[in-house]
This record gives structure tokens, C-alpha cells and sequence, in this order.
């Protein structure tokens, strides 16, 4: 791999076949010499030939300048953070938030010295806290993907002040120098936990080599990304998951491409936007039932994604991109990022001034598809305001384990009308405590979708003859459900079985869901869970049970603003079909909890049984 020579990022980087200077405002031409503090003027800099999106950089502009006060006048609680508990993401980011309006022109604290105090604070510290060996202790002792993180911003940091030369933050740029040559030996020698750190760190990498070039760095980002970016065809990476796609992978990958001259790297980020394109909601979020981290029990939402749409709209003219960046644009400070604040994503733009341009033309995302990833077990239906998941690709029915790292959400399916929202249908039998129905895989039917699982569980008889101890000291094994010295795999069974057929169709403007289960007879429940906020009518209280309803009889509504979903019918109560959800004994022993927030109603009943769920 052969470095790119190293760019003045902010005094002339190309813009739409034009310049971006660092403080011409708004693009506009203006005339100076050199600043009042010593430092190269950004006025006398001005764009030549390209065009800058105003409106965006004004938006960026004003947030990170809201920003600053609140950076500066935490710098004592992150300091501690970073003393006791060897936190340096929050100091590096702080200084990244600081630096970016500090080089910036068209930005209030533009080459403010009021920042310089705070701004060197934070450099001092994370001088301080950072081990012989060049990493930190964040969640991890000595880690070096935790480090990646934070040398990712401060390599961004050093590069924004190297270019604006301002003599006021000499001493701050040669201690960022000691730091990332520092942290350049950890990196280039450590080891990772997860598929993204990977990437993390080859980004880190890239940015201290592509400062202080060194065949260290370059070996140790071929040899990871040698072993092949963990893409499927279907555009998601290995961990399914919309917060690390646009936190990590995604940046990651596009730092690559840019500064290491592979631009096949930008390949993997478009498939994911492409597949990102139908997990949308109208409203913003992301679908995520289908993750493999902690975001498969949580909203999250389009926003982290904004400047990857950007950089990708501009790159390859896509419209449908730009639609979705322009969205994010318009919600401006009323949207809801999960992680980074709106004025955060200026830096970015001022590393990468070419996301500075006007985006093309919108096309439009789709909102009229039906769209299957064979590669989650993930089916998605849009129709206009209604949006439809059918999940059926957890990890479980393959590994039999609840754990960190697997897919195991049991929501099977999900279904929104405008403001209605049914975020997680679920099936529990009670049936030897294995938990949840979690569907083997998703499959096309003539009319619609089938989810499927069959689950057993035996009675063990005596070991044949060969395998007895006279002094009964058997191995400790696992039967499935729990461990025991019993040496289960020696012992014939005698089994009890149950099987699980969901069948899923459109009708009448809403769903059929027709579910069979048997033949072991147990109790069940069906799990509605609608998002809080809305109206219930038609469904009884569970007694002891917060927000939990029973639907005995009938149809149930839930109403949100103008929009309503009717379900049901409801299929009778009793001592024989309790209201109650069994997690199974993989969370009971551990007192988790696998009860999903909202309003909940419960349709019971008792296998063998068919019965027919409506969606209206």
C-alpha cells in the first residue's frame, strides 16, 4: 500500500472541480493577510470554481458553536473521567468539537483564545493518561480498539490544526504529534474483540501514517483488511447492526478508501446504504430487530448515517442518497441523533471538505417495495405511510444459546401505519421453559410468507450398561435446557416435541397471520406490543402486570393520532391459558427480563391450535 501524500485538508481540497478554503464564509471571495495572532488568514483563501452548500455549512456552523460552552465547561468532568476511569473518547471528541470552530472562518469562535485554554487542558490530559505502550483504558485495560477511536478524532484534530497553522495551538499540535506516533506502536501490534474494531483501528492507522508515513502501519492495515471486510451480498456486515454500520464500518471504510487509494472500499459502504434504503421508517428510525448487538432491543435512527449518504450521493451522483441526506438536512436540529450531536459532524466536513457541495438532485427513496435479505432472514414490505418487517433469522435455532453477539430478538413480526405502530408481535409457549417461537428462516409462499421452528425436549432414561459407574460420578453435560452430572449424551430419551407454522398474507389493507402449533399440548400466549403513547379500547387489564392487557374476546383497537390498527379476535381466558409470557429458563435463572417496552396484549391459548390473527 502506497500513502497518499498528505493533503492541507482545509487550505485547498477539491470541492465540486473547485477549492474549499478554510473561513471564507459561505464561499464567499474576501481579501487578508495574516491573522491578528499570528496565524495564516482564512479570508485570504477563498473557493475557486466549485460551489458549497450554504445552507449546510450554516446548520453545521451554528450547532457547533452552540456546542462550545458546553464543551469548555465540562472539560473539569471529563478530565476526571479520563484520570479515573480512562475514558479518552469523551476528551478526544471534545477537542474535535473545540478545534473544528476554532479553524473554521465562518464559525463564532473562529480562532477564539478563550478555546486555547480548554483545548490544551484536554491535549495535556490524554498526554497524561496514555500508557507507555500508546493505548488508553477505555472498558478495557491497554485496548487498542478503544484506542482507535479516540486516535481517529485526534488524528482528524492534528490534521485540521496542521493545515489552519495558527500559531496560537503550536504547542497543542506538537503534543497531538507525541500522542498518535505514541499510540502508532500499540496499534500497529495489538489486537481487536469485534468484526468493527478492525477497521477502527486501520482507520487510526491511516490517519498517523498518512501524517508520518511508516511500513508498521501499512503492514498491519493490509493484514487486516487481507482477511476480507465482512460484507454480505445483501449489504449488511457480519453484525446486522444500524449502530455500528454508520459509527464504525461505514467511517471507517470510506477513511480507508480516501487516504490508502483503495477505492473497492467504497463498495461495501454503498451496498450497505442500499440496504439501509429499506430498513427505513418514514419517521426516521432504522429497523434493527434483525441486529446481532445491543441495538436489536432499541430504536435507533437515520441521522448517524448523514454524512455517508452525503459522501455517496456526491461520489456517484445518487439521487435516491441525496434524498435521504437532504431529509436528515431539513430535520436539522430537531432530529434525534443516538450518538453524535449535530455540530459534532462539522469536523468531518471541514477533514473532508467535498461534502461541502451541493448534493444532486433527489430522486426519492423508495417507499412502494417488497424487499427480502436472505442473509438476516429479514423481509421488509413498504406501502406509502405502512411499513411491514417479518423476521424470522435469529441465530438461536442454530447455536441454542442467549448471548452477546447473537441475534436471538423473538419479535417475529412488526407492522406501522402512519402513527400505529406495532413494534413486536411474539409467540410464548410454556413448554419445558425453552422461551420464545424463533423462526428457523423466512420463505416465500404463494401468497405470502411462512415462518417455521420445531423445538423438543426429553425425558432422559437409565444409561445403557456400558456407561454405568458404580460409583456414580457422571460427567456434568447439558441436556438443551440446563446442566447436570447426569452424562446426557450417553442416555437414550424419550422425546416431546413442538412445532411452530406462521403464515403470513396481505388482506383488506392489513395482515392474516395464521399460526398452528402443536402437537404437545402447553399453554401460549400471542404478544402485542404497541408503542407507548397511543389508546387501547377493547382489552382488559393484566392484573400485576403494568401495562399489560389481555384481548378475551373480539377485536381491540390501538389509536394513534388519525391512525388506527384493529386486532384480534380475542380467543377466550382461564386457568388453562394463564396470561403469561415464559422467557425460558436461559433468562429466568438469570433474572433477565425479556419484556419489551409498551403497551402489551396478550391473546392466550392452548395448544394444539390454529388460530387466525387479523391486522387491520
Amino acid at each position: 500500500m502506497t500513502p497518499l501524500p498528505r493533503r492541507h485538508l482545509l487550505a485547498g481540497t477539491a470541492v465540486a472541480g473547485g477549492l474549499l478554503a478554510v473561513g471564507a464564509p459561505g464561499g464567499a471571495s474576501a481579501e487578508g493577510g495574516a491573522s491578528a495572532e499570528g496565524g495564516a488568514s482564512a479570508e485570504g483563501r477563498a473557493p475557486v470554481g466549485g460551489r458549497v452548500d450554504k445552507p449546510f455549512l450554516a446548520l453545521l456552523t451554528e450547532a457547533a458553536d452552540a456546542r462550545v460552552a458546553e464543551v469548555a465547561d465540562g472539560v473539569d468532568t471529563v478530565l476526571g473521567q479520563l484520570n479515573n476511569l480512562g475514558q479518552a473518547r469523551p476528551a478526544a471528541r471534545g477537542l474535535r468539537l473545540l478545534t473544528s470552530v476554532h479553524v473554521w472562518g465562518d464559525a463564532a469562535h473562529h480562532h477564539d483564545g478563550a478555546l486555547l485554554a480548554p483545548m490544551t487542558r484536554l491535549v495535556d490530559g490524554l498526554a497524561a493518561a496514555q500508557f507507555d505502550d500508546g493505548l488508553y483504558d477505555q472498558g478495557a485495560v491497554h485496548s487498542p480498539p478503544d484506542t482507535a477511536f479516540s486516535i481517529v478524532d485526534l488524528g482528524l484534530v492534528y490534521g485540521l490544526l496542521d493545515a489552519d497553522g495558527h500559531t496560537g495551538t503550536r504547542g497543542i499540535r506538537a503534543t497531538l504529534k507525541k500522542i498518535l506516533l505514541k499510540a502508532g506502536k500499540g496499534l500497529s501490534t495489538g489486537g481487536v474483540h469485534t468484526p468493527n474494531h478492525r477497521w477502527k483501528v486501520c482507520a487510526a492507522l491511516a490517519r498517523i501514517n498518512s501524517f508520518w508515513p511508516d511500513a508498521r502501519y501499512t503492514r498491519r492495515i493490509d493484514a487486516w483488511l487481507d482477511e476480507g471486510v465482512d460484507s454480505y451480498d445483501s449489504g449488511q456486515y457480519s453484525e446486522r447492526s444500524a449502530t455500528y454500520a454508520p459509527i464504525v464500518t461505514n467511517p471507517s471504510l470510506l477513511t480507508l478508501a480516501r487516504l490508502t487509494e483503495r477505492p473497492a472500499l467504497y463498495a461495501h459502504v454503498r451496498r450497505n446504504l442500499d440496504a439501509t434504503l429499506h430498513l427505513l421508517e418514514p419517521d426516521g428510525e432504522v429497523e434493527t430487530v434483525h441486529s446481532r448487538r445491543q441495538d436489536q432491543k432499541t430504536v435507533k435512527h437515520l441521522s448517524e448515517y448523514w454524512m455517508q449518504f452525503r459522501a455517496l450521493a456526491l461520489r456517484e451522483r445518487d439521487g435516491r442518497f441525496a434524498d435521504v441526506a437532504a431529509t436528515i438536512q431539513r430535520r436539522g436540529a430537531d432530529q434525534t441523533f443516538d450518538e453524535t450531536p449535530l455540530g459534532d459532524f462539522l469536523a468531518e466536513v471541514l477533514d473532508h471538505p467535498e461534502l461541502a457541495a451541493p448534493l444532486p438532485e433527489a430522486t426519492g427513496a423508495p417507499d412502494e417495495f417488497t424487499w427480502r435479505d436472505k442473509d438476516c432472514g429479514l423481509v421488509r414490505i413498504a406501502r406509502g405511510r405502512t411499513r411491514t418487517t417479518i423476521f424470522g433469522g435469529t441465530d438461536f435455532p442454530d447455536v441454542h444459546a442467549i448471548s452477546s453477539g447473537l441475534s436471538t430478538n423473538p419479535t417475529f413480526f412488526k407492522w406501522r401505519k402512519g402513527a400505529a405502530i406495532l413494534d413486536s408481535l411474539r409467540l410464548s409457549p410454556q413448554f419445558f421453559s425453552l422461551g420464545h417461537f424463533r423462526a428457523e428462516d423466512v420463505e416465500r409462499t404463494a401468497d405470502g410468507w411462512r415462518l417455521w421452528a420445531e423445538v423438543r425436549a426429553g425425558f432422559h432414561l437409565p444409561l445403557p450398561p456400558q456407561h454405568r459407574r458404580p460409583d456414580g460420578r457422571y460427567p456434568l453435560t447439558d441436556d438443551g435446557r440446563f446442566w447436570s452430572a447426569m452424562d446426557f449424551p450417553h442416555r437414550p430419551k424419550e422425546w416431546r416435541t413442538l412445532r411452530t407454522e406462521v403464515r403470513i398474507a396481505e388482506a383488506d389493507g392489513g395482515w392474516n397471520l395464521d399460526v398452528e402449533i402443536g402437537e404437545s399440548e402447553v399453554p401460549l400466549a400471542l404478544e402485542l406490543c404497541f408503542r407507548s403513547g397511543g389508546k387501547l379500547t377493547g382489552v382488559d387489564p393484566v392484573p400485576g402486570q403494568k401495562d399489560t392487557y389481555q384481548l378475551v374476546k373480539g377485536y381491540g383497537t390501538y389509536t394513534s393520532g388519525d391512525d388506527v390498527i384493529t386486532f384480534g379476535p380475542g380467543n377466550g381466558s382461564g386457568p388453562r391459558q394463564p396470561a403469561v409470557v415464559d422467557s425460558g429458563e436461559r433468562y429466568s435463572w438469570m433474572g433477565g427480563d425479556l419484556t419489551p417496552a409498551g403497551q402489551r396484549v396478550l391473546i392466550t391459548g392452548r395448544s394444539p391450535l390454529r388460530y387466525r390473527l387479523t391486522l387491520r
